[in-house]
């Protein structure tokens, strides 16, 4: 495919007329070639949903001059269209023809903001630069491997090193810079721009990780770099002496377990339920009074059960039994609160008393079972009464034997596989419990969703054990929307709605089908990113205003010691220096922020300020500046004095023989007063820090090294009720520390230092990667209460072994 033709206005180079080696402008010309055919592809097929969605908005205008408004972006980018995908194309060519163009001497640099100036910027400037932003992190994320390797490769293009993120001319951040320029030609407005962005990250980035990789296998084949493959370098875990890891304090030494968490909602990819531990412990026998042993006995042919371990050598289903059998036989040797202790809360099924006479048992088929639970599933919700428990996996197990009891005889029972499948539910859903309020609406949820969730784990074991299973996402969404660790304000009632009809479409559809769960799942992953995207945003706002108020913190202590500097060998009348304090100390502040140290502007206000100094010090008989009172008049009027506060603050600071006048130096001491200062309302006052602790150094230093985006915990009470709070922004230079919640708001500021003292004392503690999910956490705790009591019962084994 050729090129297409440039328009007219631009001149940016192509790669014909780049100065490249031949065999650099033949690999780029042919790769060029080859990408334009999806891209041009993918922007075709983008434009008419964008139309369809622009004019969608227009019909659902609240208001006839918002609808015109859209009518009005609808035509012009229908008038303009055609012009979208040439100025995209060839702003593609330009970035490739550019590989070998130092950074420095682009002809279109990326510009930045520079911080030192006050000038706001306006709304839709930082809308449109967050949007581009968070399209280009997300996928930079998602292709971190593939955009390495692409990085490599096209520096050996250039001559250069590797190319990182902002340079490579096809990652993410090149794109949306040339959707950028391109959607310019379109003459949208803003919201209609942001809605062009977020069309492009859903039809032309969605797969972006995916084409990556083809554009990396193609270079591969053109003999850039073949064969070139990276392998992350495997850390060892160190444990520290007298650190806990779940304080968070293991700066060095870390493993994938202990990584911070800074998903918006539990880690990236969902942790695998696999148990590695398995392998390692002894295999009970028989038990003569397990379920296995009755189905054995009765020769009744059973479902059956999966291998030992998988193709990929990890242990499967049948090794859960065997710690459910060895849970068993350990809570068979207790009875009373000994029993209870060992979590008699989430059994299920349990072993009969030694030496009591075994009657043979019949096992119901897994197939009336599941006939069982359609009736139940079916059957109407039924009110709960105020003081009535909510049913569990027991009561529901209990049900279907008494009705299985009555079409097959008293001594009916569930096969082994059947069995144990409630028994795991039972527990897992016990440990689920606790971290969810029981006053939430996300109980009632987790309540009906029940009889859908034991039919999936009957007609599919690997339940327990696929990495990402869609019923056990739905299971994490709704416990998660009552986690304890959440505030009032974190709740969601959107959220709420999309769970409650995620559950009910189950209950109502679900007979067998997964994808009746992928279904639902889908509509409540849909509103999780959505939410997860606008509190990115708010997030964002939120450090933008954090970082504003440490460049006026900045400038203001940078003001101070200049006055204080000027006031070292020379001490004014105490009014005078309260006047330069206060009045002349935001003329710094300003020009601090608006011009940077390096302006005139500051050098200029600095021999002001010296001139005040001296002027205010010298003798009343000295030659004066005749400028200076103007020019102090001047600056006092930048800030916002009034014409005639600002007259007298300067007659004040320009002469040292100004008349004495008790009544207008109180006047203007009152009006100074009243008047608020600059940044004054942002001001945090912070006692000054105490000498650290060693742990509490520890702690500090960590916290320094800890990407922006970390979840803590926050210990609210005695009782270990904990509140989570994502660590948005800190600042190196003042150690204030930014915490927003869920939703991207700010709850809060701490100082490093104070940071660390909590931490140091487990009153705060970080998140990781495997406490993420409420479901991981959950099925965790339920791995190591059944491998605790498999080891209770390991002696006495090894005692009738002997």
């Amino acid at each position: 495919m050729t090129a297409p033709t440039p328009p007219l206005s631009a001149t940016p180079a192509t790669i014909a007329s780049a100065a490249l080696p031949p065999r650099v402008r033949r690999i780029l010309r042919s790769f060029f070639e080859h990408i334009a055919t999806d891209v041009v592809q993918s922007l075709n097929a983008m434009l008419p949903e964008y139309e369809q969605a622009l004019f969608k908005q227009a019909e659902q205008a609240r208001n006839n001059n918002r609808q015109a408004e859209f009518f009005s972006n609808l035509h012009s980018f229908q008038r303009n269209r055609g012009e979208f995908v040439p100025h995209f194309i060839f702003a593609l060519e330009s970035e490739l023809a550019s590989v070998r163009t130092p950074p420095g001497e682009s002809s279109a640099p990326v510009s930045k903001v520079e911080f030192r100036t006050l000038t706001l910027v306006e709304d839709d400037v930082m809308d449109e630069e967050i949007v581009l932003r968070d399209i280009a992190r997300r996928h930079e994320i998602r292709a971190a491997h593939a955009l390495l390797l692409l990085g490599q490769r096209f520096g050996a293009l250039g001559g250069a090193p590797a190319f990182d993120n902002e340079r490579l001319p096809i990652g993410p951040q090149a794109l949306c810079r040339m959707l950028k320029q391109a959607g310019a030609t379109l003459e949208l407005e803003l919201e209609e721009r942001l809605l062009l962005y977020r069309t492009f990250d859903h039809k032309v980035m969605g797969n972006y990780h995916e084409w990556a990789e083809t554009l990396n296998q193609y270079l591969s084949r053109e003999g850039v770099l073949p064969g070139l493959v990276y392998t992350p370098r495997r850390v060892r875990s160190v444990d520290t002496p007298g650190t806990s890891p779940r304080a968070g304090t293991r700066p060095e030494g870390q493993t994938a377990a202990e990584r911070p968490l800074t998903a918006w909602r539990g880690p990236s990819t969902p942790s695998a339920w696999t148990v590695p531990d398995l392998k390692d412990l002894p295999k009970p026998p028989p038990l003569p009074d397990a379920p296995g042993g009755a189905a054995a006995a009765s020769g009744e042919a059973a479902p059956t059960a999966p291998a030992t371990t998988g193709e990929d050598g990890q242990p499967n289903f049948e090794g859960l039994q065997q710690l459910l059998a060895a849970r068993r036989k350990a809570m068979a040797r207790f009875s009373g609160p000994a029993a209870a202790r060992l979590g008699e809360a989430g059994a299920i099924a349990t072993a009969s008393k030694p030496g009591a006479v075994e009657m043979p048992r019949k096992l119901v088929p897994t197939a009336d079972v599941l006939s069982s639970l359609d009736a139940l599933q079916a059957a109407p919700a039924q009110p709960r009464g105020k003081d009535q428990p909510r049913r569990n996996l027991k009561d529901i197990q209990q049900a279907l034997l008494s009705r299985a009891r009555q079409q097959h005889g008293a001594q009916a029972t569930l096969a082994s596989p059947d069995a144990d499948t409630f028994e795991l539910l039972g527990l897992l859903y016990t440990e689920m419990e606790r971290e969810v309020r029981a006053d939430a609406p996300a109980s009632d949820l987790l309540g009906r969703l029940q009889v859908p969730l034991v039919q999936a784990a009957l007609r599919d074991r690997q339940f327990f054990l696929r990495p990402q299973h869609p019923a056990r996402e739905l299971l994490n969404a709704v416990a998660e929307s009552g986690a304890t660790w959440q505030s009032e304000d974190d709740l969601d009632p959107q959220l709420l709605h999309h769970l409650h009809q995620a559950v009910e479409f189950v209950v109502k559809h679900y007979h067998g089908d997964e994808a009746v769960f992928e279904q639902a799942n889908q509509d409540v992953q849909r509103h999780l990113q959505a939410a997860a995207r606008k509190a990115e945003l708010a997030e964002r706002r939120q450090v933008e205003a954090a970082r504003g108020k440490e460049r006026l913190e900045i400038a203001k202590q940078r003001a101070n010691e200049t006055i204080e500097s000027a006031l070292a060998e020379a001490q004014p009348p105490r009014f005078v220096q309260a006047l330069l304090n206060q009045a002349w100390a935001d003329v710094l502040t300003l020009t601090q922020l608006r011009q940077g140290e390096k302006s005139d502007e500051w050098a200029e206000h600095l021999q002001t300020t010296l001139q005040i100094v001296a002027a205010t010090t010298g003798d009343a008989g000295a030659q004066k500046d005749a400028q200076l009172p103007a020019k102090i008049e001047k600056a006092l009027q930048q800030v916002g004095y009034h014409e005639d506060e600002a007259q007298a603050i300067a007659k004040r600071l320009s002469s040292a023989d100004v008349d004495d006048d008790a009544g207008s130096k109180t006047e203007l001491t009152a009006r100074l007063k009243a008047r608020a200062r600059l940044g004054e309302q942002n001001l945090v006052k912070r006692k000054p820090a105490a000498p650290r602790t060693p742990k509490e150094q520890e702690c500090y230093d960590y916290l320094r090294s800890l990407p922006f985006g970390t979840w803590f915990e926050f210990v609210l009470n005695q009782q270990g009720d904990v509140q989570r709070q994502r660590l948005s922004w800190f600042s190196p230079v003042t150690g204030n520390a930014l915490f927003v919640n869920q939703r991207g708001q700010r709850v809060g500021e701490h100082s490093l230092d104070g940071l660390a003292m909590m931490m140091a004392k487990n009153q705060a503690h970080i998140v990781t990667e495997d406490k993420g999910r409420l479901i991981d956490r959950a099925w965790n705790a339920t791995l190591r209460a059944l491998r605790n009591l498999a080891g209770m019962s390991k002696p006495a084994e090894e005692g009738a072994g002997a």
